[in-house]
């Protein structure tokens, strides 16, 4: 384990680390992360779609817990809530992204551990997610107790827009 201060952040914290959110996207997708874009991975694209994430967690539609250390915001997920009167009990979790200097130092289960603490303490008891088939994200959520549900052929591009992937879904009851 490494000493990173795992966190929720607040709107307006996670705005301030806007420029760090976006180099971890870019990162995640140039090393080949499933997160909805393919190559090349722009500043722009993450900027764009960080601007629209930021201001959904602005509305309090979705949380975004940080992974940081000596400054620098290794690893990043979010909880969005389920906005439907009859799902008020659900979430996904999305946009686990870990940069690559600090993999394999155990961000993503501490991620996802206080992402589901918070789900939990907010009453949102159903959480669910969609990953690459097969990929290290697969093994750390079945790790971690998730239920995989299937997983769709030709779900998504693969990073390099080269070939179709599968997509596994998992769903976790707190």
């Amino acid at each position: 384990m490494t000493s990173h201060v795992i966190r929720l952040l607040s709107p307006m914290e996670a705005q301030d680390r806007r420029a760090d959110l976006v180099e971890l996207l870019v990162d995640a997708v140039e090393s080949g992360a499933s997160v909805n874009f393919v190559w090349p991975m722009t500043r722009a694209k993450a900027e764009a779609w960080w601007e629209g994430a930021l201001a959904s967690h602005a509305r309090g539609e979705r949380l975004i817990f940080s992974a940081e250390v000596a400054g620098k915001l290794d690893g990043t997920v979010q909880l969005i809530l389920a906005p439907q009167e009859n799902q008020f009990f659900r979430a996904d979790l999305a946009k686990m992204l870990v940069h690559r200097r600090a993999r394999c130092q155990g961000l993503g289960t501490r991620l996802m551990q206080a992402a589901e603490a918070e789900a939990r303490r907010i009453g949102r008891t159903l959480l669910t997610l969609d990953t690459k088939a097969r990929s290290a994200g697969e093994r750390l959520y079945a790790r971690l107790g998730w239920t995989k549900v299937g997983e769709i052929p030709d779900f998504s591009a693969s990073a390099d827009n080269l070939s179709r992937r599968p997509a596994s879904f998992f769903y976790k009851m707190l």
